[in-house]
């Protein structure tokens, strides 16, 4: 999968998302500091999303339409996504913004008329939320731009992933990176469930990744040492500015650290082998091998006190010590000699 020229796959560094969501606190500044700040912490791509409150929600405030626990309890849907929306007529200025920094901006369509409006900015892949992974006629939608999806699993099931993994497919689909997701907000840690990773990656070819809404950096760098390809992890300025997303995103000091983290880990894993690094050649020579432990005169015999296998490793393999036993030394051999085969009679 390639996004913006950077290749995402088990060959590359974990690719690292910010998702701005509604951090801005509905100020324009604010999220083009967000983009900033994002690109000074080593993110490869920020995420906005692209909705308005009419597009994904009624302004009716009966029980069905309330949020009635977790963090944004007694608030109705409408009220919520008001506050959380990015405006549209901000999205060219954050857009160029992302451009000037060397920065991938991407979004989240939340209806048809979002793509057709990205589409005219050229947003270069599009991310189908968890929320919206039941809905097949976006996911068509999207596809057929031909842009790269990424797409996240939170509440799914197998059978409701598969459903839209298949409709990628058929919609001719062919740059796709799933990623593993708990809608919880936040994320309790037993919760995450990371296993399921190499679960999927039993079941799909394409690239792996986590969508973490978690408190800290830990469950995003295990994702990675489990096959994670790319991490999405929310981003705030400030977590004290009470921002919607504020108590389970990442500041720009502690984002900076999880992008080293998840590279650190990535390099960890490196490959199968088992031939020799270049930074334990230097201590080869320190391996046990035999030496010969107090003096010994021609003619005597080799015994368990003056041959020994000790450290360093410039005698004779340990294997040899039996091969030894009960022979008689062919000279003086002083102590703290490295044994070899001309030793022996």
């Amino acid at each position: 999968m390639e996004i913006n020229g950077y290749r995402i796959g088990a060959a590359h560094p974990p690719y690292m998302v910010a998702e701005l969501s509604g951090n801005h606190g509905g100020k324009l500044e604010t999220a083009l500091a967000l983009i900033d700040a994002a690109a000074d912490s080593g993110a490869h791509a920020v995420k906005i999303q692209t909705f308005k409150p009419d597009t994904i929600t009624l302004n009716i405030n009966t029980p069905d339409f309330m949020v009635s626990q977790g963090l944004w309890n007694n608030r109705s849907l409408y009220d919520l996504y008001d506050e959380a929306q990015t405006p549209w007529e901000w999205h060219d200025a954050l857009f160029k913004r992302a451009r000037k920094r060397g920065i991938t901006l991407f979004s989240s369509p939340f209806d048809t008329s979002a793509v057709e409006f990205l589409e005219h900015l050229d947003c270069p892949a599009y991310k189908i939320a968890s929320f919206e992974i039941t809905d097949i006629p976006l996911i068509r939608k999207v596809t057929e731009t031909g842009k790269p999806i990424i797409m996240s699993t939170g509440m799914a099931t197998l059978e409701e992933i598969e459903e839209a993994v298949a409709t990628i497919a058929e919609a001719g689909g062919t740059q796709l990176c799933l990623l593993h997701c708990i809608s919880g907000y936040p994320t309790p840690i037993e919760d995450c469930n990371l296993a399921t990773l190499p679960d999927l990656r039993s079941r799909y070819p394409f690239p792996l990744g986590l969508s973490d809404h978690t408190l800290a950096s830990t469950a995003a760098v295990t994702a990675v040492a489990l096959g994670a390809q790319m991490i999405e992890k929310h981003f705030v300025l400030d977590r004290t500015t009470g921002s919607i997303d504020a108590e389970f995103s990442l500041e720009p000091d502690s984002f900076s650290s999880l992008v080293n983290e998840c590279r650190q880990a990535w390099q960890a894993i490196g490959q199968a082998g088992y031939t020799l690094k270049d930074s334990e050649a230097a201590n080869r020579q320190y391996r046990r091998s035999l030496y010969v432990a107090t003096d010994i005169s021609a003619g005597e015999v080799f015994n368990h006190q003056n041959l020994r296998s000790v450290r360093p490793g410039h005698g004779l393999h340990p294997r040899h010590l039996e091969e030894f036993m009960g022979s008689r030394a062919a000279t003086d051999i002083p102590a703290g000699t490295p044994l070899s085969w001309e030793h022996k009679e």
